[in-house]
């Protein structure tokens, strides 16, 4: 396979990490990558193992509009699992598949740094603002420890934790992966973004996998949500990939997570899930 200089972030949620195929599959897809000379970064979720071990531990998961309040004893879930578990895990998978991997936090070095998010009015949620407790909004992306290990051969693989170091004692906050894998990948300005999803890319009839759209530009992804064919969750997803193109990422993917999907949609864009561009063409 010929040397390709280029460069990747790949977010996946804690429901992929539960799947040790499905994990397996798409490290061995991310080592074949490396291998032909690409580098990337990896951002992993964690909301159903944060879940069932708050409910394990008598605690009840609170959300607003699909985002977590974190309060104290949340945020200790979510370190123990984002940072303990899961990290671990996905470090052991990518060894296994033949990658350097090595578990960093976004509080590691200060690579993610934020403050706490005031209170917010939220759609859907009432009038009153929605305090979100111990969750973070970014500020910055010290980007230098992700650089420093890509120059040594090793793939990162980033938690969304985030710290305030303005802070007496360096606050840690919760964040959403999302926003921490689109944060990172507009400061590195990688070529791709690749987001995998429970859905094989942006759907034309959202219950028929049949229907997905290989390609969009900007133009035609805001033209599609305005005459509806894009719908629902997937609105926010397209909207925050065309604000990340504006940032100057070469090109956001959305696609599913199984076996040989990302190898055929790094070497074909569009192939195998939905590739957001600023113009087709």
């Amino acid at each position: 396979m010929a040397v390709i200089a280029r460069t990747a972030v790949l977010k996946f949620g804690g429901e992929v990490v539960a799947d040790a195929a499905a994990l397996a599959g798409v490290l061995a897809d991310v080592a074949a990558l490396v291998a032909a000379g690409w580098r990337f970064v990896l951002c992993h979720g964690g909301g159903p193992q944060a879940n069932a071990l708050q409910e394990r531990l008598g605690l009840v998961p609170h959300k607003v509009a699909g985002r977590r309040v974190t309060d104290a004893a949340t945020l200790q879930v979510m370190k123990c699992v984002l940072a303990g578990e899961l990290s671990v895990d996905v470090v052991a998978a990518g060894g296994a598949a033949g990658l350097r991997a090595v578990g960093i936090s976004g509080v590691s070095a200060g690579l993610v740094s934020a403050r706490r998010r005031p209170p917010v009015i939220v759609a859907g949620a009432g009038p009153e603002p929605v305090d979100f407790g111990l969750v973070g909004d970014i500020v910055e992306i010290r980007s230098e420890l992700l650089t420093h290990l890509w120059a040594g051969g090793y793939t990162p693989v980033v938690n969304s934790l985030g710290i305030d170091l303005g802070l007496a004692r360096g606050e840690v906050y919760n964040i959403n992966a999302d926003t921490v894998a689109s944060a990172i990948a507009a400061a590195l300005k990688v070529d791709h973004l690749f987001l995998m999803t429970g859905v094989p890319g942006v759907l034309r009839d959202k219950d028929d996998p049949s229907t997905r759209i290989p390609r969009l530009s900007a133009a035609a992804a805001r033209a599609a949500i305005a005459d509806g064919t894009i719908v629902g969750g997937m609105i926010p997803k397209v909207e925050e990939a065309l604000a990340n193109i504006a940032l100057g990422i070469g090109a956001v993917h959305i696609l599913g997570a199984r076996a040989g999907v990302l190898q055929a949609e790094a070497d074909e864009p569009g192939a195998a899930g939905t590739v957001l561009l600023e113009r087709d063409g």
